[in-house]
């Protein structure tokens, strides 16, 4: 595991956290540590690791939004 592999995991781990605790009432924990996983899959690569995590959370809420809107 490489530096960034272990950075990546906090801030995804992070992000679900902060995600169950907000969206927790409405929306399985599972449900919402799977949608912020495949947001993580979808943004790696595709922005500089700096940004990840403020990417990462808007993305993830945007997709739980969608997700609530649709159930």
């Amino acid at each position: 595991m490489t530096v960034e592999t272990h950075q990546a995991d906090d801030i995804t781990d992070e992000v679900s956290t902060w995600l169950t605790g907000e969206f927790a009432s409405r929306l399985p924990a599972a449900d919402i540590t799977e949608i912020v996983h495949s947001a993580r899959t979808d943004l790696e690569g595709q922005i500089v690791p700096e940004a990840m995590g403020e990417m990462l959370h808007r993305l993830a809420r945007f997709r739980v939004l969608r997700t609530l809107e649709h159930a």
